[in-house]
This record gives C-alpha cells, sequence and structure tokens, in this order.
C-alpha cells in the first residue's frame, strides 16, 4: 500500500475547497482580513500580482486609444436617483456618508458632526459622477469618441466576503466611453470583451467562455452587458469581467448631449466595462494545488528563484560566483516583452524550508545551486507545474539557452490542464431529470464540489430561469457569442428553444 504523500496545504481541496481557498491565500502570504469587515489588506506578493495585471491591461487600453483620468470618490445621492435602475440595483450594496466631521461627545468619545446637506455614495461605479463629466466635456461630434478608464477603488457593502473573490472595498479598472452612434458603442463594447478574454487566455491562462447576460443577470441601467465566464476547480462559474452597452440611459439622466455634423443635437451613446481584484481569486481557483499557488509565468511576480545551497564561507563564495555569472547569461533576456524576473534567496533558513515557501507563492522555476551542482556545471531545476519532488539537472548554458522554452511551456501547460478541466466539466443536457441530478448534490462530500457547466436548451422565459434560480441556486451564467444552429426544447418548461445557454452554480 503506497503512503500518501503529505502536502503543504491542509485541508485539501476535496477535503473543504472553501478553507482550502483561504489556506492558499495564507500559505501564500498574499493577503489578510483587515480591521474593517469584509476588507482585506492586499500584502506585497498579491498585490505584485495585481501590478502585472494593471500594467498587461493598461498597455493594451492604450493601445486601442483609451486614456487614463481619475473621478472622485463621492457620488452626491441625486445622481443615482436620476437613474432609477441602475440605483435599485446598488441600492443595498452603497455606503453613505451623511456627516463631515467627528466631536468630542462629553464622555471621552467621538459622535458625528458636521451633518451634510447632501448624502454622498461611496462609489460602488462611476457611470453617474463620470456621465457628469463627460457632459461638460461633449459639445460636438468632434469630441467623438471619447475613450476614458481610471483605476480605482470601489465600495459594495456585501453581507458574505471572502478574500480577493468578494469585499467589501475592492480594486478595479473601470472603462467609460461615448460614442455618436449605436454601431460604434457596440462595437466598442465587444471590442473590450475580447481584450479581456484574450488577455485571460494569453497572460493568466485561463480559458473562458464569453457571452450576453440575461435581462435578469445584467447590469442595472445597462442595454445588454457581456461577461466572460471561469470555470473553478470545484466546478463554479467566476463572472471574471464585464463590458456593457448603456445605449442611450446613462446619457439621457447625465444629458450628454452633442451636435451631430448635420448640426442637429443628439444624446452620446455609452460602454463601460471592468475588472477586478476578484482576477487574483480566480488564478488561484483556475490552477492552484494542494501544494500552493500555482502561477502562470506571464503573470508571477517572479519568473524564477534561486536558492544557493552551502556549508561554509568557501562554499558560498563559490556558489554565489557562479550564481552570479549565471544571472548575467539570462538577465538580458526578455520574456513576454519583460526581463527576466528572479531572486536570489540567501535569508538564513534551511534550504529545504526556502523552497517550500517558494512552491506554495507559485513560483514558476526554482533553481538550486551547490558545489556539487557547480562541479557538474549544472543547475538542479523545479517547476511548479509540475510535482515538487519532479526535479531535475539541467546544464548550465543549455538553462540559460532555454530558459524562454521553459517558462512557455509552463505557461502553455498551466492553460492546457484548465482548458482540459473546463471541457471535461462542459455537458450537453436536454433532460429536465437530468439537468436536476447534475446540480444536486448526492452527498456532504459533493455539497461543495459538484456539476460543472451545463449546456442546456433555455425558451427564453424569465420565469423559467427564475424558477431553476430558486430550486438550484443554478443560473444562466450566459448566451455563449458562439452559438451553435441547434433547435431543441427547453431543460425546464419543455417549450420549442433554439438556443443552448450556461448553465452552472457561480461566486
Amino acid at each position: 500500500m503506497s503512503k500518501k504523500r503529505r502536502t503543504a496545504i491542509n485541508p485539501k481541496r476535496n477535503e473543504n475547497y472553501p478553507e482550502w481557498y483561504q489556506e492558499v491565500v495564507k500559505a501564500a502570504d498574499m493577503a489578510e482580513t483587515s480591521e474593517v469587515r469584509g476588507c482585506m489588506v492586499i500584502k506585497p506578493w498579491g498585490y505584485s500580482i495585481w501590478e502585472n495585471i494593471r500594467n498587461t491591461l493598461d498597455e493594451r487600453f492604450k493601445e486601442t486609444g483609451h486614456q487614463n483620468a481619475y473621478f472622485p470618490l463621492f457620488i452626491p445621492k441625486k445622481f443615482f436617483e436620476e437613474e432609477a435602475e441602475h440605483v435599485e440595483g446598488f441600492a443595498k450594496e452603497c455606503a453613505v456618508v451623511t456627516h463631515s466631521r467627528l466631536e468630542d461627545d462629553g464622555s471621552g468619545g467621538l459622535k458625528p458632526a458636521g451633518k451634510l446637506t447632501e448624502e454622498l455614495i461611496v462609489r460602488p461605479t462611476s457611470e453617474t459622477i463620470i456621465g457628469a463629466s463627460f457632459s461638460k466635456w461633449i459639445d460636438s461630434y468632434r469630441d467623438l469618441p471619447l475613450l476614458i478608464n481610471q483605476w480605482a477603488n470601489v465600495v459594495r457593502w456585501e453581507m458574505r466576503t471572502r478574500l480577493f473573490l468578494r469585499t467589501s472595498e475592492f480594486l478595479w479598472q473601470e472603462g467609460h466611453t461615448a460614442h455618436a452612434t449605436k454601431e460604434e458603442a457596440l462595437e466598442e463594447t465587444l471590442k473590450m470583451l475580447d481584450i479581456y478574454t484574450d488577455f485571460a487566455k494569453d497572460q493568466l491562462a485561463i480559458p473562458v467562455i464569453k457571452g450576453k447576460k440575461t435581462e435578469s443577470e445584467k447590469f442595472p441601467g445597462a442595454v445588454s452587458t457581456y461577461t466572460f465566464e471561469a470555470m473553478m476547480q470545484d466546478k463554479k462559474a467566476l463572472q471574471a469581467g464585464t463590458s456593457h452597452f448603456l445605449g442611450l440611459n446613462f446619457a439621457k439622466a447625465a444629458n450628454i448631449k452633442f451636435q451631430n455634423d448635420q448640426g442637429f443635437e443628439e444624446y452620446a451613446w455609452t460602454t463601460s466595462w471592468g475588472v477586478t481584484t476578484r482576477l487574483i481569486g480566480a488564478l488561484i481557483m483556475a490552477h492552484s494545488d494542494d501544494d500552493g499557488l500555482v502561477l502562470p509565468p506571464k503573470i508571477s511576480p517572479l519568473h524564477l528563484v534561486i536558492v544557493p545551497i552551502y556549508r561554509n564561507t568557501e562554499e558560498q563564495k563559490s556558489v554565489m560566483k557562479f550564481i552570479d555569472e549565471l544571472t548575467v547569461k539570462f538577465s538580458k533576456l526578455r520574456y513576454d516583452e519583460n526581463k527576466i524576473r528572479y531572486k536570489i534567496d540567501t535569508r538564513e533558513m534551511r534550504g529545504g524550508e526556502k523552497l517550500w515557501d517558494w512552491i506554495k507563492k507559485g513560483v514558476p522555476i526554482r533553481l538550486e545551486i551547490g558545489p556539487r551542482d557547480i562541479k557538474n556545471n549544472s543547475v538542479f531545476m523545479g517547476r511548479r507545474d509540475k510535482a515538487p519532488k519532479d526535479k531535475s539537472a539541467v546544464d548550465v548554458n543549455d538553462f540559460s539557452d532555454n530558459l524562454i522554452s521553459y517558462l512557455d511551456d509552463i505557461q502553455e501547460n498551466i492553460y492546457q490542464k484548465a482548458l482540459k478541466f473546463l471541457n471535461e466539466n462542459t455537458v450537453d443536457i436536454d433532460s429536465k431529470e437530468k439537468f436536476f441530478e447534475f446540480f444536486t448534490p448526492q452527498n456532504q462530500k459533493e455539497l461543495e464540489i459538484h456539476g460543472g457547466f451545463a449546456r442546456s436548451h433555455w425558451c427564453g422565459d424569465p420565469l423559467c430561469e427564475e424558477n431553476i434560480k430558486n430550486k438550484l441556486k443554478v443560473t444562466i451564467r450566459c448566451i455563449p457569442l458562439e452559438k451553435r444552429q441547434d433547435k431543441g426544447k427547453c431543460v425546464y418548461c419543455n417549450k420549442e428553444s433554439d438556443q443552448r445557454v450556461i448553465f452552472a452554480k457561480s461566486y
């Protein structure tokens, strides 16, 4: 009988998935809960991942003509009241500022003072306040399109929170654009969706399904919302980001008008789109294992870590000289248009502890270099996409020559593993009985890990959608943009249907 291998994370994924997730975050030293309920402190390792996400996306936004700006954190309540569907959608999540200062309450404590004449909303999203600026910036069709993005924080007073996935305050980017025609605004909406999905695949190594949200799932106030959905390792869906076609709704609320080339006044067509630090949660749940975080090289804060092995001062000098010569060889290389990001770990702790620390942090490549390796002119390499004990000696020149290929191979392996998981757990289901069986836990162990994505027919009736949600806690994640010509019967009511949609449990 084979001995079970001990893992760094306890419990394992198949034992308690939510707790496993929290332990991966903790073991990788990514974030911690704040003294403010529902908020988080993002630690350097976690924030470095966000910086890489931000920098790469920011470059892609600018390549498509978008400019960065910044808008106030506080939004007058009256702005929300001007767009009824929008305020209804966010009312239960809003934090409201009612006073401007604190004063002594006479018993050694403090009390709110300076009651505001108009209450302010701490932004949950910025369509209304940005619309107020757009209405001043736009006069003529020559001012269009107006393509703006901001990197900011937002506050949504969540009841149930989990680090990175759902917190009361989180970081994000929100793009806001205005256009002269409906066609241009729709083109922008779908263009940004494509930028997101390409980024998810190329950088995060996460395969996604892009599609349109149903009326009940769309962004409050939008005409239509487009999404890209990813499958996590518990087979639940994660909405990784959205792009909204706002039509004329917010333009009318904010009075965003322009004079067209015929001299007539029109309302502008607007869009908004965004992704958040939730993408870090997606990275964790899509790729990590029972030894900790697994990071695709393109998004990892470090591409490799070097752990020197020595017993005395003489060996230390020899090993460090060897490492210096090695780093000179690969420090000039470029990976994904960036310099190789590496660290030499000289902390005073046992080599095994160092290596496990970097395994838990998800660094793609680990190098161990000691006197024996110098003698053989080699390095001892471990890859994070493989088992911790799957390590091998590699000639030092071969390592430098093939470093980019190693990183490319790790990136691709991580993506293909996630793609295989998505494909294996996305199934066509046509009968109501099998649909309910697919999403119903059979035992206690399956309470968190069961089901997957069901590609099933839906007649388009919101009542069928609502009944499925109420009975199974399953929602339509999206109506895929890549539709198959496939007529059938609604999986719930058996009425005629000409579309399959993606049903899943979700975060």
